[in-house]
């Protein structure tokens, strides 16, 4: 079910949709943000920058660090967690290159009703899409969970110059299916993620928080279905 809004959050809303000037434009595809929407990836993300600096002889990893890694790409995420140490962030890097993708990827979990839910977009011939932070492993991902099957394309921080918060990534999947703006939902779970939506002028769908201004939020992928 769509959750309830306060007064404020009502407010915010409406003023989020007049920035997107929303019509009734019938929507053709959904574009998905991938951790901590497709999965619920903090325990993954946490192992990982937290073995990186234990590997490294660097102090536990802080959760003001955690937190701004989450939500960016592991290159940019290095680069804020040994800020100002010369050379560890190269050998952090050079450490990633050499890491079994799965040590991380095992301790991912998919957020429930997420398949049944892709295959009755598929059913309705609504397009599905993926735009993420994540770089090199995505592939690895949607192959161990089976879900490549599912989506028809997949934008990482690799493809673009510009990574979210930059529409950059959004906008690709619009032209790559010659779509306005208008017929995209983009859901997402960060202020990244709107920023990106908002630049980009899709409609954004805040997946389990209710603190980001949203054209809608929802706590089940289930939801999603009632929203189109």
């Amino acid at each position: 079910m769509v959750v309830s809004l306060s007064h404020v959050e009502k407010e915010e809303r409406r003023i989020y949709n007049e920035k997107m000037e929303r019509d009734s434009s019938k929507i053709r595809c959904v574009i998905y943000d991938c951790d901590g929407v497709l999965f619920d990836s903090l325990e993954a993300n946490r192992w990982f920058y937290s073995y990186v600096c234990e590997e490294l002889g660097r102090h536990p990893l802080t959760e003001e660090e955690f937190i701004h890694a989450h939500t960016h790409t592991v290159h940019e995420a290095l680069h804020h967690i040994f800020r100002g140490v010369p050379g560890m962030e190269c050998q952090a890097l050079e450490m990633l290159s050499r890491m079994d993708p799965e040590e991380s990827v095992a301790r991912l979990k998919m957020e429930p009703n997420l398949v049944p839910v892709l295959e009755g977009l598929r059913a309705r011939g609504v397009l599905r899409a993926i735009s993420t932070s994540r770089t090199t492993n995505m592939e690895h991902i949607l192959k161990k969970f089976s879900l490549a099957r599912l989506f028809d394309f997949v934008v990482t921080a690799r493809d673009v110059q510009k990574p979210k918060p930059h529409p950059e990534s959004i906008e690709k999947i619009l032209n790559h299916f010659a779509l306005g703006t208008q017929e995209a939902f983009f859901v997402g779970d960060s202020e990244t993620d709107q920023k990106a939506a908002l630049a980009a002028g899709v409609r954004f769908i805040a997946y389990k928080n209710r603190k980001i201004p949203a054209y809608a939020c929802i706590r089940d992928h289930r939801a999603l279905l009632d929203l189109l």
